[in-house]
């Protein structure tokens, strides 16, 4: 059975739907959310298969839909599934705790181009689940898919855990940056994404 995740345990009541009216807000006052979208867009072919793997309530799948991609999302906060369902409909939108993902199980067949792990997702995994969720997400790639996880420095992981984590996972490291927008990453980075994928280094 999945341990409760970071994002149940550790945060206040009515955190889900701050975090819902808080997207809304940014998205009416014309926000620029699209810049995990406009990587990822950039990385796979047209119509790609993507898994959105802890979705929210839905603005990056919503996006790569919209660009014409086929998406999948998951997320464990019912709420935030039911947001993305109302804001952004198109893609597929499921609850799942991401350390089980079956997505076969759910009648979601084939092999993923690309999958995401935006918005610190992997910080608000169950603690000690890190290793659980990222061989589970990967494991629904396609033998040429990629696994990109962006998360803030100073949360609950460093770059050398996350390796750790990813290594035990089954994965590697191709490419790392400092931003969503391709900057750099140096040691004094505050963010750091990672292009992870299956095969040989």
């Amino acid at each position: 059975m999945a341990r409760p995740t970071r994002w149940f345990s550790e945060t206040s009541e009515g955190h889900s739907r701050w975090y819902i009216d808080r997207f809304r807000a940014m998205a009416a006052q014309g926000a620029d959310l699209a810049g995990e979208a406009r990587m990822i867009d950039a990385m796979v072919p047209r119509g790609a298969r993507v898994l959105d793997a802890g979705c929210g309530p839905g603005r990056l799948g919503g996006e790569l839909h919209a660009r014409g991609h086929q998406v999948v999302g998951v997320d464990v906060d019912p709420a935030l599934v039911a947001a993305a369902e109302q804001d952004h409909p198109g893609p597929t939108w499921l609850v799942g705790d991401l350390s089980e993902l079956d997505l076969p199980a759910r009648g979601v067949t084939g092999g993923f181009d690309a999958a995401v792990m935006a918005g610190n997702v992997i910080c608000f995994v169950a603690p000690g689940s890190e290793t659980d969720v990222l061989a589970a997400v990967g494991g629904h790639l396609k033998p040429e898919g990629v696994l990109v996880v962006g998360f803030g420095m100073g949360r609950t992981l460093t770059v050398e855990e996350f390796d750790e984590h990813v290594a035990a996972a089954g994965l590697r490291v191709r490419q790392r940056f400092g931003t969503w927008d391709l900057e750099p990453w140096t040691p004094d980075s505050d963010f750091v994404v990672s292009v992870l994928h299956r095969g040989e280094a």
